[in-house]
């Protein structure tokens, strides 16, 4: 049969199909070389139509190994397939089932893209429906007409005795000894082999380089640590956050801190890390951040009611559940609180520094009025503040919040300068705030207890704990929660020395 296409076309479809295969191969053969990879977070990031299904099938091991090991070997072998031009037909049409699942679970559609790498925004048209669509093109095409292994075994030669047919001598002749064109559809049919070859090598070469590379970074140790940086993940995950109750609202005893969503962080004279901080939490970094708090137990996150709207939308994508307690920071004190319950916070306080400030200049009287606006809403309300004198005060006044929100840290550290113009002290008395936190019979979250950064968390939360705060707030990057986590976890286990009962 006479071929339907020119000669360009043949070889371009051919490469066309080669270079889907590569991409294939090479995508099966990362994974399979990539230790514990699996895809049960691709899974678990489903938020269309089947995606309670991806979520159960994430959720049960078993299932998941299976996923896993079909996965890795479908690329490889439809990569490998078509580099080689194998049952092509077939091939391409496991290809559109694989790249149609792929999209199923993360569609390119606005509002379900949340954590997903991509190269640009397609809006509908991503890589995964370009390759789908090619695959379909390739798939109509006969497979005798594309250079391959199909190709060959179309051309090849027909041993047979019949009158009709030449005989054996002259049949070999003509197809093996001296036909030029014999040869040429051998050539054609291992078009492959180059590329076969090129790609083992790349391969062969980049997994060495990586090797070298990490025995490197292993084997450098600056004065500080190994360069070397390996974050624990979920499956290191010991144990979820206990949670206990603020009036009716049920808080993990580990709280994230709203920086995450804000960027602001005190850092002393590192001007640049607030914008460091907003660079790496982009917004699906924040949901990402946030879903992994949740899968952490950690059900709460403190922030600023304007920026409850990154919240809002976390929500309304049905990415997860975490809650907020809104600080009701801002200048206008009352108005803030309106806009924290409207933006659906379930705690709210009156922010450390706004309360200070009110204090001191003798305004106690709109902290009660906070108090009463956010009571009267139905949800509980806080007080906070920098300064132990701010808590006394309240006291003094007779306020009578359901929370505390006090900074506690020791002053263990080598930077510690207790001067109004430097900004790394946060509690400047912390035995005299240990000391009246002890007679008050509300809860209490306890804040800035890491002194940003200038104390461990092995160092910061037990001095936390132990010192009777009840919650903590810590800001966390994402490659922080689960080590954050388990070390909360084993803390609680511990029997403290403790003197002010835990709020249950």
């Amino acid at each position: 049969m006479a071929s339907t296409l020119s000669k360009i076309q043949t070889w371009l479809f051919t490469l066309l199909r080669m270079a889907i295969g590569w991409h294939f191969l090479y995508e099966g053969m990362d994974k399979l070389w990539t230790p514990d990879w699996t895809a049960a977070g691709y899974f678990e990031r489903s938020r269309w139509i089947l995606a309670p299904v991806f979520h159960w099938i994430a959720a049960h091991e078993s299932l998941m190994f299976i996923c896993d090991a079909v996965t890795i070997a479908g690329l490889i072998g439809i990569g490998l397939f078509l580099m080689l031009g194998l049952k092509t037909k077939i091939i391409c049409l496991a290809g559109v089932t694989f790249l149609a699942v792929v999209t199923v679970i993360h569609p390119p559609l606005i509002g379900y893209d949340f954590g997903i790498p991509a190269e640009g925004q397609y809006l509908l048209v991503n890589k995964n429906i370009i390759e789908l669509i090619a695959l379909l093109v390739l798939a109509w095409i006969p497979d005798s007409e594309m250079p391959g292994i199909d190709y060959l075994l179309k051309h090849r030669p027909k041993f047979n005795h019949t009158p009709e047919e030449k005989d054996f001598k002259t049949l070999y002749t003509d197809h093996f000894k001296t036909g030029r064109e014999s040869r040429r559809h051998f050539l054609k049919g291992l078009i492959s082999v180059p590329f076969l070859g090129a790609f083992t090598a790349m391969l062969i070469r980049k997994n060495a380089w990586e090797s070298i590379e990490e025995k490197n970074l292993m084997d450098v140790v600056t004065s500080a640590s190994v360069k070397s940086f390996r974050f624990s993940g979920l499956q290191d995950l010991k144990a979820r956050v206990p949670v206990s109750a603020i009036g009716h609202m049920r808080l993990s005893r580990l709280i994230l801190g709203g920086n995450l969503i804000g960027g602001w962080a005190h850092a002393r004279d590192l001007i640049y890390v607030s914008k460091l901080v907003k660079a790496y939490h982009h917004r699906d970094k924040v949901f990402e951040t946030m879903l992994l708090a949740e899968k952490c137990g950690i059900n709460t996150l403190l922030t600023n009611p304007l920026l409850s709207g990154v919240i809002q939308e976390y929500w309304r994508r049905n990415i997860g559940k975490i809650q907020f307690i809104s600080d009701c920071g801002g200048d206008d004190l009352l108005e803030r609180v309106r806009v924290s319950i409207d933006a659906g916070a379930s705690a709210c306080y009156v922010q450390g520094e706004k309360a200070d400030t009110l204090v001191r200049e003798g305004k106690i009287d709109q902290i009660a009025q906070a108090l009463e606006l956010i009571k009267g809403s139905g949800l509980p309300a806080g007080i906070g503040g920098h300064y132990i004198e701010t808590i006394r005060a309240c006291v003094d006044a007779s306020l009578e919040p359901d929370f505390w929100v006090k900074t506690l840290h020791h002053h263990d550290y080598w930077s510690v300068q207790p001067q109004e113009e430097h900004d790394n002290v946060y509690c400047r008395k912390p035995a005299e705030t240990i000391a009246f936190m002890q007679t008050l019979d509300q809860p209490w979250i306890a804040f800035k207890i890491l002194a940003a950064g200038a104390i461990t968390p092995e160092s910061g939360f037990r001095y936390a704990f132990e010192s009777g705060a009840d919650f903590i707030c810590v800001g966390m990057y994402d490659f922080q929660i689960v080590e954050d986590t388990n070390l909360v976890t084993d803390l609680l286990k511990l029997k403290f020395d403790r003197e002010r009962r835990w709020w249950a």
